[in-house]
């Protein structure tokens, strides 16, 4: 990098920063902070969500995917995803949305306590903290490694300086300011993905080397849409757990459509995340593809940076840089306002009495603080990611993350939807813990007596069919559908315009008695 590099992702940290102390205006109450009032427009609120979903992971581990067996990069990534939100965009999005605007709600976890009982929230809350606190480690660490090989500067300094960033705008701002930050990210990576596509099609002979360099001898088996751990058990888990995932069950997405003024908004938000993922990876993976042809390097997750550095010219190299960050920053910054959301709004109050009595400056105030701690213990987890306990960048990412996700998000998800409204606290205790249980066994005890360890597929896919499993089987089982908790389910399903609802709109109780309600904040909800 040289100055002009530097100047680029310089200004790139300014203008976040400016977006995040303009949005702070936005920002009067807890619902404004977590949910924007439920006043984002759906278009916003989809490029939001997109990207929200992916960080410099893409520019490492999925580069080294690419580098090492191509195209299934796609297939069993980002294909999966767009497909998993386009099915959540019709079953879940609305219901999220409703979630907020007639359970008058700011977190996604919020309604569990209605929908099933307190220590069954808390175990899902408390889960879903600490496993998302590993997680967005990782992307810190992503990050610092790309700029470490474009700077120089330590991995431990690169944490530092993205997270500080990070910290300001989406703590002053709260969600105006990630989806704000997110529209600007989205518009800066779309003009250096097209910079990287062009220069590597300029490198290997033009527009045509998009069909005409697959025969080449370095990209042997790189246009099998299935290779090597990734084959199709993979891609049908990994369908079924993105699915879950990318629409509300880790939270932050589930935040994007519950920010919208309306159901029929949300639902329209979540195909263009759809859309989104389905058409512009193809942009971002290519190079990645191709890039055994131009550069040769034993680090295939330094592959797409070291393209850059040999390609571009200064200013775009910059530019790409920044795009780098702003998938980062945009993941990141949606899981910290929406572990906050937690915290505060679910955690706290069961855990101590003067939390329930806070007025409306109190819990914004924590807010912002639990927005800080949950930034300041990831970093410090991400200095750590590539230990020999949590294994590299990639591995976190797709065992950890996508094995322990399915126990955590089954009943949250599911427990929206009337055809699971017979599974209550017990199926979803029991789920969560048997699945939690599961994944640790097939991922240590059993993978030590196995010759070679459980193949990925199996680690990531056999945890989530047991929780799967057992929340419906216990639910048949052990009915624990009661009159409120159908009424609850049916507020969910439902726009207001038939006599179910009405009827469920009488009998459902507040998450929170009137006193506690306005002294959380609630007030700035809208309905």
């Amino acid at each position: 990098m040289n100055s002009l590099d530097w100047t680029v992702l310089i200004g790139y940290f300014g203008v976040m920063v400016a977006i995040g102390l303009w949005s702070h205006k936005r920002v009067d109450n807890v619902s404004d902070f977590f949910t924007a009032g439920g006043k984002m427009p759906w278009w916003l609120s989809g490029i939001s969500h997109h990207m929200s979903g992916y960080s410099a992971v893409m520019f490492t581990g999925y580069a080294a995917i690419a580098y090492t067996y191509g195209v299934t990069s796609y297939v069993t990534w980002s294909f999966p995803i767009a497909i998993g939100i386009a099915i959540g965009s019709r079953v879940f999005a609305p219901r999220l949305n409703r979630v907020r605007s007639k359970l008058h709600v700011a977190s996604p976890l919020e309604y569990l306590k209605n929908r099933y009982n307190l220590p069954t929230q808390q175990a899902l809350a408390w889960s879903g903290v600490l496993l998302k606190i590993v997680d967005v480690g990782a992307k810190w660490a992503a990050i610092a490694t790309l700029l470490s090989v474009f700077t120089g500067v330590s991995l431990n300094t690169g944490i530092l300086i993205t997270g500080a960033v990070t910290a300001v705008y989406c703590t002053v701002g709260g969600l105006w300011a990630d989806a704000l930050t997110e529209l600007g990210q989205f518009i800066i990576q779309f003009i250096a993905g097209i910079a990287m596509l062009v220069a590597v099609m300029a490198e290997l002979g033009g527009f045509s080397s998009l069909w005409n360099v697959w025969d080449e001898p370095e990209l042997k088996g790189h246009a099998e849409p299935l290779a090597g751990p990734y084959m199709m058990v993979f891609l049908i888990a990994y369908l079924f757990i993105k699915t879950f995932e990318y629409n509300g069950g880790m939270w932050n997405q589930a935040q994007r459509y519950m920010a919208t003024d309306s159901a029929k908004s949300a639902e329209r938000s979540g195909r263009l995340s759809a859309a989104l993922w389905l058409v512009w990876p193809l942009v971002l993976f290519f190079p990645m593809w191709v890039a055994p042809l131009i550069i040769d390097t034993k680090v295939p997750a330094d592959s797409y940076a070291l393209m850059a550095e040999q390609l571009l010219p200064h200013g775009l190299l910059g530019l790409v840089i920044v795009g780098f960050f702003s998938h980062t920053m945009a993941m990141c910054s949606s899981d910290a306002n929406a572990i906050a959301a937690v915290v505060t709004r679910d955690i706290m109050p069961a855990v101590s009495r003067k939390v329930r009595e806070w007025d409306t400056r109190a819990g914004l105030l924590a807010a912002r603080w639990a927005t800080l701690l949950f930034l300041g213990l990831s970093m410090a987890i991400a200095t750590q990611v590539n230990s020999d306990f949590f294994g590299d960048i990639i591995t976190v990412v797709i065992k950890w993350v996508a094995g322990l996700m399915g126990p955590i998000a089954i009943p949250l998800m599911l427990g929206m939807l009337p055809w699971f409204r017979k599974s209550g606290p017990t199926a979803a205790l029991v789920s969560w813990g048997l699945g939690l249980l599961t994944f640790w066994l097939v991922n240590y005890p059993i993978s030590w007596s196995v010759e070679g360890g459980v193949p990925l597929q199996y680690q990531v896919s056999i945890p989530l069919a047991v929780s799967l499993v057992l929340y419906i089987l216990i639910g048949l089982i052990k009915p624990e559908d009661t009159p409120e908790r159908d009424d609850l389910i049916a507020r969910i399903n439902s726009d207001g315009d038939g006599p179910d609802s009405a009827l469920a709109a009488a009998s459902v109780p507040a998450p929170a008695e009137p006193a506690e309600a306005k002294a959380l904040g609630r007030e700035g909800v809208d309905g």
